[in-house]
């Protein structure tokens, strides 16, 4: 245990020497941040957001959902749609009965009050059923701070465990290492031991400073957040392990990093969702462990979502983790092959 923590000592101290890298630990996300909220912060008052409970077909049976102002999108989960526009994601949803048409909206949403009286005046000869749910609004840098925290975590863990490895092993330091008593597990459990601290702390300040100053909605527990923190992080962790593992040119390993990196950028909803995306796309989404850490963080954070509800993240995540994990360990040498 002693020599476990010397190497997870040694590991903290030279990350906390690098000063570049620590500074742009927490600069490169606050900019991102900072941006999203200056880009995002005016609310789109030129368009009504329409949801209808059905088929995409039964969109067309509402005179409202035929005007050239109103974006509509179809509905199969009604809970799903409700908790929209309990949070003003669409201002008025809308389900058709065969003797009435019921529709829902949340009176704090000016566009959703406009909505319900264009609704009125398009189709007046229907029978109309309103009912009302209040919730606060989620700004767009609510909805994309998980995903803005996750990036960092992937970026901090991917590089931070897999490209100093193989520095290591490329500077000949991971050879001194297998001269000493210090096993491959203990090395192994070390670095992930040290660059774990490090991703939870660092993106622990990052959401806590955001929180302080853009007063993020946080509807769940903190705690379950942290717990996700935790597990991906790890999952993120084995799997830069892996690409570490055998790895010897720094120049190959930047080139396998970002080749894992960029599909997770872009198909992880970080930026956008994938709600009307085609089904192997969503997928395919569901291989990467940001997905699951982007989608569980922002189920409890906007949804206010329970273990329970996001369990099967949580389950997804610790598979991935043991499964690179045996990889990494099957594959990892001290030396170049």
């Amino acid at each position: 245990m002693h020599k476990f923590w010397a190497l997870f000592a040694a590991r903290n101290m030279e990350f906390y020497r690098d000063r570049a890298a620590l500074s742009w630990a927490f600069i490169f996300p606050l900019l991102i941040i900072v941006g999203c909220a200056l880009a995002f912060s005016r609310p789109d008052e030129t368009i009504i957001r329409l949801g209808v409970v059905g088929a995409e077909q039964d969109i067309a049976a509402i005179n409202l959902a035929t005007q050239r102002y109103v974006e509509s999108t179809s509905y199969s989960d009604k809970t799903r749609a409700l908790e929209q526009i309990r949070h003003h994601q669409i201002d008025l949803l809308i389900d058709i009965k065969p003797e009435s048409l019921n529709y829902w909206l949340n009176p704090e949403s000016a566009s959703g009050l406009a909505a319900r009286e264009l609704l009125r005046a398009t189709d007046a000869d229907k029978n109309l059923h309103e009912q009302t749910l209040s919730g606060q609004a989620i700004r767009y840098v609510d909805w994309v701070m998980p995903g803005v925290l996750a990036m960092n975590m992937m970026f901090a863990a991917l590089f931070g465990i897999g490209y100093v490895i193989v520095r290591y092993r490329q500077n000949g330091v991971l050879k001194r290492f297998q001269a000493t008593p210090v096993s491959s597990l203990q090395f192994i459990s070390a670095q992930m031991a040290s660059r774990l601290v490090i991703v939870v702390l660092v993106n622990s300040l990052i959401f806590l400073g955001c929180d302080y100053f853009l007063d993020l909605l946080m509807l769940g527990s903190y705690s379950l957040l942290l717990l996700i923190a935790l597990i991906g992080s790890l999952s993120l962790l084995s799997l830069g392990l892996v690409i570490a593992s055998r790895t010897a040119s720094e120049e190959l390993a930047g080139g396998l990093l970002n080749t894992l990196t960029w599909p997770m950028m872009f198909f992880s909803e970080i930026w956008f969702s994938l709600e009307n995306a085609p089904h192997w796309m969503q997928q395919f989404a569901n291989l990467m462990p940001l997905t699951h850490i982007v989608n569980a963080a922002r189920a409890v954070m906007i949804e206010g979502a329970t273990l329970s509800d996001v369990n099967h993240h949580l389950v997804a995540l610790l598979a991935i983790t043991v499964v690179m994990l045996l990889l990494a360990a099957r594959l990892f040498r001290w030396q170049r092959d």
